[in-house]
């Protein structure tokens, strides 16, 4: 079991920063260590909940590029466009058609 005297939270930050734009891990780490320097008591859960808190305010997630072009499913295509296979055509089913015919 951690005690408070041999906790490291290096590890932790190092976790949480990865996610993060290069730009922002720098400024997210400094302010990991700020708030970990105003935890009162230091257990792995006090931890994890000020670092935790403090990702979610340097974290921009990437843009959609959906936005712009649609989603790829929308976009037409060959197999989207044409009829669907085995759609009544009056070649189709001429076989099954005849098949019961007295000669």
């Amino acid at each position: 079991m951690a005690t408070s005297y041999d906790l490291d939270p290096e590890p932790l930050i190092s976790r949480l920063a990865g996610p993060l734009s290069p730009a922002d891990r720098q400024a997210f780490r400094e302010a990991a260590l700020d708030a970990l320097a105003r935890v009162p008591c230091w257990g792995e859960g006090a931890v994890y909940r000020a670092v935790a808190a403090l990702q979610r305010q340097f974290f921009h997630p990437p843009p959609d590029l959906r936005v712009n072009t649609g989603a790829r499913h929308y976009r037409e295509s060959k197999l989207q466009a044409l009829p669907a296979v085995g759609s009544d055509d009056p070649r189709a089913g001429g076989r099954d058609r005849h098949r019961f015919q007295a000669e």
